[in-house]
Order: C-alpha cells, then structure tokens, then sequence
C-alpha cells in the first residue's frame, strides 16, 4: 500500500504546478487530491492523533461534514502527526479514525508538511477551505468553543468555519476568511530532521 510520495509532491511543487495539483495517497490507498473539490468547496481539516484538542473536535467535524455535504462540500482529514516510520504511524492513523468514528472520511498523511505549508495551516485542529477553483477561501478555527488553550467556553457563540461554508455557497465573500486557531502545533518538517 502506497502512503505517501513526498519526492514527487516535491518535484511538482518546485516545477511551479499550482496547489491544485497536489495529490498523495489516502490512508485507505485512494489519492487524495485536496485543492480539488469535486464539489463547491473541501474542507481540509489538520489533526493529529495525539492532540486533546484536534481530537475533541472530532464529533463537531463528523456534524459539519455530515450536514454539508449535501451542498457539495467534501472533507478530508490531514493528518500531522511525527513519527519514527510511516508504517507505523499509517496504523495509528488507522485506528485513530476507527476509535473516533470518522467512517469513510478520505483521511491521509502530510509527512513532509507539503498540504500544511500549501495551506498555511500552522495548528491542529484547523480548517481550510478550498473552493471549486482551488483557492482558499477560509482559514482558522472551526468555532469558539476555546477561549484560550486550556479554557473551555461553555458555549460555542461563534460557529467560523459553518459561517464561512454559508457564505462560500451562497455566493458571498467570506466575511472572515482567517481566524487563528489553537490547538497544537504542527512541526518544521527541517527541524524533524535534525
């Protein structure tokens, strides 16, 4: 089973391709091509397998994905995680979206933080949202259910990433098209190696 191909994905990012071409192969084999919605708009969403907050999210971005897709929004998971070899953390990944009941959600693994630096995503949880032509139309936070890392609200008041969905599908500019998201830090790729 093909994980990840960083060479390739480097080479066409150096050739001067557009973030549109950008493919990797899924968890599950399939290729995963996240700047290219088959619909109105993908929403990226950046987890980690071992980050509190990424996987607290886990139900509201099952609900976000569940109740959007019937407008052509699609969701992949991309996961940041650091680990020794890919093999193990592709078993990770595995049971990761098993014990949080993703489902068939396409899920893969941005080893090199080539989708993350495309994106400019820095935290997960965080979401990106891609339209039909391959821009980024949203990035930041799913909500305000955190105040600060560590506070919790008791009650979300502000739902940023299902008010950049309505806008982008109605046609409209983004209101808020960056928030900055907390969570974990997603890892320089060139300070893993040293």
């Amino acid at each position: 089973m093909r994980i990840f191909v960083p060479a390739l994905i480097a080479l066409t990012l150096s050739a001067g391709v557009s973030s549109s071409s950008i493919e990797l192969a899924g968890v599950d084999g399939k290729t995963v091509k996240p700047f290219e919605p088959a619909g109105a708009a993908n929403v990226i969403f950046f987890v980690a397998t071992d980050c509190p907050i990424s996987n607290g999210y886990a139900p509201e971005i099952q609900r976000v994905c569940r109740d959007y897709a019937g407008r052509g929004v699609t969701c992949t998971l991309m996961y940041e995680d650091v680990a020794a070899s890919l093999a193990t953390l592709s078993a990770q990944v595995r049971t990761h979206l098993r014990e949080y009941a993703y489902g068939a959600m396409p899920a893969a693994i941005d080893g090199a933080r080539t989708i993350a630096t495309q994106a400019k995503a820095t935290i997960t949880p965080q979401a990106v949202v891609v339209d039909r032509r391959g821009q980024v139309r949203y990035r930041g936070r799913i909500d305000n259910f955190y105040a600060a890392l560590g506070k919790p609200r008791q009650q979300v008041t502000e739902r940023d990433l299902r008010n950049a969905l309505d806008d982008l599908l109605a046609g409209r500019q983004v209101t808020k098209p960056e928030t900055q998201a907390l969570g974990c830090h997603i890892a320089d790729p060139t300070l893993l190696r040293k």
